[in-house]
C-alpha cells in the first residue's frame, strides 16, 4: 500500500507540471510531439528526416532524452536546431518536471513545433505526459510484429503508430496484418503510417500528418 500511495504521488504531481507544460506550449502556439520507441527504432533518424522535410515551413526545436551521452542532441545540432539534451542516468523515462525545466531553455517565442525524443523503451514512457499534445509510438519491423500485444498501454494511448523499416520487409518476419490488427484491437483512433526513414517511403504521410496537426 505504501508504494502504491508513492506512486500516485508521483503521478498527480508530474501531471499538474505537465498541465503547466500544455498550458505554456499553447500560450506561445507550439506543437509539442512525445516521440516514444524501444531503442534502435529509429527515433533520431525520423527526427533527423522530419527538420530536412519542414523545416523551412516550420520552425522546430528538439529535446533529447537518453541514459547518457550527447550523440543524438549533436546530430540535430548541426542542422541549426535548437536542441536540449536531458541525460537521465538510472532512469527510463522522461517526465514533465524536466522537460518543463528544458522549455526555460528554448526559445519558445520562435517555435512552431517541439519533438520531444522519449528515453528508448516501450514501458515506463508511456505512463508520464510530458504536457505534449500528441503522442507518437514508432516501432521497426525488425523489433517484430506482436509489440502490440506485449505492451499495450503504450499503443493504447498513441495518436499516431508510425512502422518504421519496411523496406526490410521482404527479408525478415513481419506480420504487417497481426501488427495492424493488434493496435487496431487496442486504440481504433490511432493513425498509423508505414514508413521508412532509410528510403523516405511514406514520410510524406507523416510530414502531413503533422502539418495538419500544427494547423490545426
Amino acid at each position: 500500500m505504501k508504494i502504491l500511495t508513492v506512486e500516485e504521488h508521483i503521478l498527480s504531481s508530474n501531471e499538474e507540471q505537465a498541465k503547466k507544460n500544455n498550458d505554456r506550449l499553447n500560450e506561445h502556439g507550439i506543437l509539442a510531439i512525445n516521440m516514444m520507441s524501444s531503442p534502435g527504432a529509429g527515433k533520431t533518424s525520423l527526427i533527423l528526416r522530419t527538420i530536412s522535410g519542414l523545416k523551412t515551413k516550420f520552425r522546430i526545436a528538439v529535446i533529447e532524452g537518453d541514459i547518457a551521452s550527447t550523440l543524438d542532441a549533436d546530430k540535430v545540432n548541426q542542422h541549426g536546431i535548437p536542441v536540449i539534451q536531458i541525460n537521465t542516468a538510472s532512469s527510463c523515462h522522461l517526465d514533465a518536471h524536466i522537460v518543463g525545466k528544458a522549455l526555460d531553455n528554448l526559445p519558445l517565442n520562435d517555435l512552431d513545433l517541439l519533438i520531444v525524443e522519449n528515453v528508448g523503451n516501450l514501458v515506463c514512457p508511456a505512463e508520464f505526459s510530458l504536457g505534449e499534445h500528441k503522442k507518437v509510438i514508432l516501432l521497426s519491423t525488425p523489433e517484430g510484429h506482436d509489440k502490440p500485444y506485449k505492451y499495450p498501454l503504450m499503443f493504447t494511448k498513441a495518436d499516431a503508430v508510425l512502422i518504421n523499416k519496411v523496406d526490410l520487409l521482404p527479408h525478415i518476419d513481419f506480420d504487417m496484418s497481426a501488427f495492424l490488427q493488434g493496435v487496431s484491437a487496442l486504440n481504433s483512433d490511432a493513425d498509423l503510417i508505414q514508413i521508412s526513414c532509410k528510403t523516405g517511403d511514406g514520410l510524406d504521410k507523416w510530414f502531413s500528418w503533422l502539418e495538419a496537426k500544427i494547423a490545426k
